[in-house]
């Protein structure tokens, strides 16, 4: 837990002990685009408070990776933005500061404020997703949508990453859920979680579509889990004029945003 604002952070496989408002400047930085729109960062700089604090009810530390959220320092931030080094840092802190100790609460508890790059149109179901229900977490319509990538590989390729021995490949029973996303998939016999296959396969998103001729291509639309606030809708939001409750009342329910 945070103690005098101070918080245990796993960077580098060392458990460092920092401010807290330091650590979301850190995360801000990792996490979302610095060239973002002002009120954009200030919902990122409150779902990674958030989020950070929520986890830290459940275990002693919090790890600098997509374990958790992604921290970098300021010697990473140097390296990433090189020359608009402290014109990012003085935006990024700007946002941190003016909304420093808020917090987004779901009846009177910090709830963890789970967020993603980029949305298919929709965000996802966390029941799907997470295997947790949770009345903050709807699924709803994102003002992102249609990003759509593109990857090919061999035959051979796509049968090894599955584990699947296959001289000719069969796809049925494709179960999409209530954000178009895939639920489970059924590949030559073998029952796969839409989850599972993105990970064995590396994918952007659950919203894929395979095809299958000399070689396989799928088009996945979105980036990220999908559960939560999409970053890139809050920007677009932002961009409409939308602050940074509204962005978050947006994409979170029935929440609260309250000093800690």
């Amino acid at each position: 837990m945070a103690e005098n604002n101070n918080i245990n952070v796993v960077y580098n496989s060392e458990v460092i002990n920092m401010p807290l408002e330091e650590y979301v400047i850190g995360v801000v930085a990792a996490e979302m685009p610095a060239l973002f729109e002002v009120e954009a960062l200030k919902a990122q700089a409150i779902t990674a408070r958030s989020y950070a604090l929520a986890t830290l009810k459940e275990k002693e530390n919090i790890e600098a990776t997509i374990n958790d959220q992604v921290y970098i320092s300021k010697e990473e931030m140097k390296e990433k933005w090189k020359d608009n080094y402290l014109k990012y840092l003085n935006k990024i802190t700007k946002a941190v500061e003016e909304t420093s100790n808020l917090v987004i609460k779901h009846n009177d508890e910090i709830i963890k404020t789970y967020y993603f790059s980029k949305s298919n149109g929709y965000t996802a179901n966390s029941e799907t997703v997470f295997n947790i229900k949770k009345e903050y977490l709807d699924v709803i319509e994102s003002i992102d949508k249609n990003n759509y990538y593109e990857i090919t590989m061999s035959k051979e390729q796509f049968c090894s990453n599955l584990k699947l021995n296959c001289q000719k490949i069969t796809i049925t029973n494709e179960l999409r859920d209530n954000s178009n996303r895939v639920k489970e998939i059924t590949i030559n016999n073998t029952t796969y979680k839409g989850t599972e296959l993105r990970k064995l396969l590396n994918l952007r998103s659950t919203d894929f579509k395979i095809e299958v001729n000399d070689i396989v291509k799928i088009t996945t639309n979105g980036y990220g889990h999908g559960v939560g606030m999409s970053q890139y809708g809050a920007n677009m939001l932002a961009k409409e004029g939308y602050n940074y409750i509204d962005i978050l009342n947006y994409y979170y329910k029935n929440i609260e945003i309250e000093e800690i």
